[in-house]
């Protein structure tokens, strides 16, 4: 009996952890790939198991087991109706590019995946409560089976990642996981036709009442009420707050990670998988039929790297990524178990099973909503991540000082607080110019010092937090900021430079735009688009062929609107943007003015996704189109593969002109490109502009790496024989599909 249970919670899981990547991976192009598609999935797959395990409490408390088994059987039926499951064109007909697309991708997901997820998601709660009321030894504690659900959801993620993803088309995916869910439904059977076998279940149901009994069956084991299988017990609403909160903190800090990775490193899905793999992970542990509790030094290890991390927000550092990715990873497992231990410790017995993963289903459902539906209406940054990291670090067990709470705790935050300031305006006051050096030596000493407080939680945390909030009065690297604004597609900063030179638009943590304050300077490209680096050699090159290609230009991207001060006379520019935030601030000259500058005869800014928006272009409709889109530093994959390629080359007039603009802290994507190329007959050439000089650098240039394709190979011949360019190569490239792509042969791990 226990390993048809087990087997079939674990199948279940495995379903469960294998339908949300592939969902979201079909979703993730239709929406630019923000990092807040998948964040919203997550929202969406926690407010359906909640309501699963609504579903699971109320219908065994409300109906006899012969009742309630015969509803659920009937209810995982259901879904057979409307599997497998796929995008319509319709669906994606009605995605405004204008309109905030969480409401459409909510409705999305509940029209496509809803049923099915609901089903399977019921699975778990409802086979331990099944389980709890049969006469076996170990009835009386059900909740190690939850151990095997969650070994199923690591099996269903790492499985996406190392064996169906690479192996599988989207729609085989679909199909194979549809034959998958038929399985379930008769594993399902057989664990409903075990229960209803079961000796004495009749005397354990009351028909006239239509309800089941809340105490388990008696077991050879267990056969009056001991330590192990105690009376029935009442819980009280403080006791429910608790289990919420200890589900909120490891919920809510599963998103950030993954925001940050999926904004700062790549959006893809192991980035996605990485974090929940680890969150599922600590439930196995605590779970386990010999549980691993987190030890009460688990708090220094939650406590180090959040303090690291705390001030790597403040001064905006990224760099070296293994680094970073680990230290973000740590704390959070750390966190996680440090919560999950306390849940585990504190479960109920049996009969309040199914009530116990409802609370907590409705702990982890408030940390996702937290994350993705309140924060970005609420704050200007992504100040969730770093305040719920404090919460976590104040419920970290105490070790050595047993105390509560007193003055010490509000004095010492409030001194370094101030103390923190004072540093702030004294380096101000001394001209000291902002920088990374700079910013980490005064915050670092106030950061040491709240060190000592390790031992008692809730100051540490308070010391932290009066450094942060000290923070806010520090002009950055980035410089003052004039505007700030958050979407769906992240945090959008207007700053302006310490030096007064220069206005720029920042993207999460990356300069996606500069522009000279100087009227007489105003109408220069900055930054990646210097008129001296790879930006300016492209479209010199197009203006030489110009008798011979249409004269429009597409570019995917707008950013400050940079590129719009190559536009000529006669031109046709169009801009495809994603962001209606981003299209604001480029076509607002209080902010920028490339765009009202623009000598192009016509310009216009079409929203939407690139590759949907793209489509409705006539064929052969442009001379130049350029690749510009990053979602701060990472570019979407959907844009770098071969069906948009194909999409490129049939909105391209023969002969015309592709560029990309690859710059990129964490992923090397010349070998990506190369290797697309090839596939597709085009020649192409790179040019790193990595060394520039002190002046080039002071007078607004950056580093950039950009590629330029096209069928005429004189073109590209062109650019090499300047010296700057070379050619591309193809060894290692790894080529990318919209079924397929490897991120992590793209990475640059140093």
């Amino acid at each position: 009996m226990v390993y048809l249970f087990s087997a079939t919670l674990f199948f279940s899981a495995t379903l469960l952890f294998l339908v949300e990547p592939m969902v979201g991976k079909m979703i993730l192009p239709l929406l630019g790939g923000t990092p807040a598609v998948w964040n919203t999935c997550l929202v969406f797959y926690q407010a359906v198991l909640l309501l699963g395990y609504a579903y699971a409490h109320f219908s065994t408390r409300w109906l006899g087991l012969r009742r309630q088994s015969l509803l659920h059987l009937a209810l995982m039926a259901l879904p057979l109706a409307v599997l497998p499951i796929y995008i319509s064109d319709p669906a994606v007909a009605s995605l405004r590019g204008a309109d905030n697309p969480i409401p459409w991708l909510l409705r999305l997901l509940g029209t496509t995946v809803g049923l099915p997820l609901l089903a399977v998601c019921t699975t778990a709660p409802l086979l331990q409560k099944w389980f709890s009321q049969t006469r076996h030894r170990q009835a009386h504690d059900a909740y190690f089976l939850y151990a095997a659900s969650n070994a199923g959801s690591m099996a269903g993620l790492f499985g996406y990642i190392a064996l169906v993803e690479p192996n599988l088309r989207l729609w085989s995916q679909s199909q194979w996981w549809t034959a998958g869910y038929a399985v379930l439904l008769a594993l399902t059977t057989a664990c409903a036709w075990v229960l209803w076998r079961q000796k004495g279940e009749e005397s354990q149901i009351s028909d006239s009442k239509f309800q089941i009994s809340d105490s388990p069956l008696p077991s050879p084991n267990c056969p009056l009420p001991t330590a192990h299988c105690p009376l029935p017990t009442l819980l009280s609403p403080l006791r429910r707050a608790r289990w919420v909160l200890l589900a909120f903190v490891p919920s809510s800090l599963m998103l950030g990670v993954t925001t940050y990775l999926t904004t700062d490193v790549a959006p893809f899905p192991l980035f996605w998988v990485l974090p929940l793999a680890l969150y599922l992970g600590t439930f196995i542990l605590v779970f386990a039929r010999r549980p691993v509790y987190a030890p009460p030094w688990m708090g220094r290890v939650l406590c180090l790297p959040a303090l690291v991390l705390m001030v790597a927000f403040i001064i905006e550092a990224t760099h070296p990524p293994a680094v970073f990715v680990t230290l973000h990873l740590l704390m959070f497992v750390a966190a996680a178990l440090i919560c999950h231990s306390a849940l585990a410790k504190d479960r109920p017995t049996s009969e309040h099973l199914t009530e116990f993963y409802l609370w907590m289903s409705v702990g982890g459902v408030l940390g996702g909503m937290f994350n993705a539906l309140l924060a970005p209406l609420i704050f200007k940054s992504v100040l969730e991540y770093p305040l719920v990291m404090l919460l976590a670090c104040a419920l970290a067990p105490r070790v050595g000082e047993q105390r509560g709470f007193n003055r010490q705790d509000l004095l010492w935050p409030a001194g370094l607080g101030l103390a923190t300031l004072a540093l702030i305006y004294g380096a101000q006051a001394a001209g000291v110019e902002p920088g990374r050096a700079s910013t980490l030596a005064i915050f670092a000493l106030p950061a040491l010092t709240t060190y000592r407080f390790v031992l008692r939680p809730i100051r540490f945390s308070l010391c932290l937090a009066a450094i942060m909030a000290a923070s806010f009065f520090y002009v950055g690297a980035h410089g003052r900021v004039l505007l700030a604004e958050r979407n769906f597609f992240g945090v959008l900063r207007v700053t302006e430079d310490v030096n007064g030179r220069f206005r720029q638009l920042v993207h999460g943590t990356t300069l996606h735009g500069r522009q000279h304050l100087d009227p007489a300077r105003a109408g220069e490209p900055l930054a990646f688009y210097h008129r001296t680096g790879p930006a300016g050699d492209a479209f010199r090159l197009f203006d030489a062929v110009a008798g011979s290609l249409p004269p429009r230009v597409g570019l995917i991207g707008l950013g400050a609107g940079a590129l719009a001060a190559y536009a000529k006379p006669g031109q046709a520019w169009d801009f495809y943007e994603i962001d209606p935030a981003v299209e604001r601030i480029a076509c607002d000259p209080r902010y920028f003015t490339f765009m009202s500058r623009c000598a192009a005869s016509q310009l216009r800014v079409v929203l939407g996704d690139a590759r949907v928006q793209l489509r409705t272009a006539p064929d052969a409709h442009y001379g130049m189109l350029v690749l510009d889109a990053f979602s701060s530093d990472s570019i979407p994959i959907h844009l770098l593969t071969r069906g948009a390629l194909q999409l490129y080359q049939a909105k391209l007039a023969d002969g015309g002109i592709l560029a990309f603009h690859v710059s990129n802290r964490r992923l090397d994507l010349e070998p990506i490109v190369a290797r697309l190329a090839a596939d597709a007959g085009l020649a192409g050439c790179d040019w790193q502009d990595f060394d520039i000089s002190a002046a080039d650098r002071f007078d607004g240039k950056e580093t950039s790496e950009w590629i330029v394709l096209s069928r005429r190979v004189e073109l590209v011949r062109q650019l090499e024989r300047s010296g700057r360019w070379r050619p591309l190569s193809v060894s290692n490239g790894v080529l990318w599909t919209d079924d397929f792509s490897n991120l992590l042969t793209a990475l640059r791990w140093r």
